[in-house]
């Protein structure tokens, strides 16, 4: 009778210790009571009613999620039917491709309700939605697009549908990262399409070198443009300067002219001689011949094949 007397207080208690959970600093908790949420505490030690009144989920808020959609290649070597993944594009031909979802459950009070109440339902829901998303991409792509395109472009597709249509179905998570796992074309037509792919790769490779030397040649053709109107420029510039001073030269002369003219009347033979001279000393510095014309005067005129030395043989 004595211990019972005891053992009735320690139960007493010991269930109403189990009114007490301890949220961890990454987590946060809902607590149900008679089937409806009356509390949503956070990190720290929560003190509430004991079992049986109270029900308490301790939900991992901020703990970053994987989910695989699409095609396993592991599981579809096994498989002899139509594997999940595969999608028809544009095109009418098939690709395969796997993606992976890194999600977690918000943090609102609201999104913590909806994921608590909904939560059997995420990854079945973000499956579907996935599939149902890359199915639509694919489809207004050739397959030459998709597999040259998808890695880069399908991401961001599917990371903005899903973000619009996710939150009609209240599942309380948020999309982190989409990324493309694997993306290829069935295996039996594997190698037809690697052939093709590295086909256009070279094809592309000899574009980018084409492009490149016709960009070197515009450049070398930019630079002797560039050297040809400097030179054009300056032979310009020199021409003017010279033809100036050539201007500046006879007014100058012209105005000395003028003036002795008004005092010798012989002034314009003096120059015309003076220009003979000139030229007479110019022809002999190059080498010419200068010898008088009066010898060769004769009665029938000027006499010019006694200018002209026979050759010596």
């Amino acid at each position: 009778m004595l211990r019972l007397r005891y053992l009735i207080p320690i139960a007493l208690m010991a269930y109403l210790l189990t009114g007490l959970t301890q949220v961890r600093p990454e987590e946060r908790a809902v607590v149900w009571r008679f089937g409806q949420i009356v509390a949503h505490p956070g990190p720290g030690l929560w003190i509430g009613l004991p079992w049986g009144i109270d029900r308490v989920e301790r939900v991992p808020v901020r703990t970053v999620r994987q989910l695989t959609v699409g095609y396993d290649p592991a599981s579809w070597a096994e498989s002899t039917s139509t594997p999940v993944g595969q999608f028809l594009t544009g095109d009418q031909n098939l690709v395969n491709v796997q993606l992976v979802l890194d999600y977690a459950i918000g943090e609102s009070d609201q999104e913590l309700d909806d994921y608590v109440l909904h939560q059997n339902l995420v990854e079945t829901t973000l499956n579907r939605s996935v599939e149902a998303t890359v199915s639509e991409w694919v489809a207004g792509r050739s397959v030459d697009q998709v597999l040259l395109t998808g890695n880069a472009a399908l991401p961001s597709w599917v990371m903005d549908r899903l973000s619009e249509r996710l939150p009609a179905f209240r599942l309380g998570v948020r999309l982190q990262r989409v990324s493309i796992s694997y993306l290829a074309p069935p295996e039996e037509v594997r190698a037809a399409f690697e052939a093709v792919t590295q086909a256009q790769t070279a094809v592309r490779t000899r574009e980018f070198q084409a492009r490149q030397d016709a960009a070197q040649r515009e450049r070398q053709a930019d630079a002797i443009r560039y050297k040809l109107d400097q030179e054009a420029s300056e032979y310009r510039d020199s021409q003017l300067r010279q033809a100036w001073a050539d201007a500046a030269e006879f007014a100058a002369q012209l105005a000395a002219f003028r003036e002795v003219a008004q005092a010798n009347p012989d002034a314009l033979a003096l120059l015309w001689w003076d220009e003979i001279r000139k030229a007479l000393q110019g022809l002999k510095s190059r080498g010419g011949r200068i010898e008088p014309l009066d010898a060769n005067l004769g009665t029938a005129g000027l006499d010019l094949t006694q200018l002209i030395t026979p050759p010596k043989r």
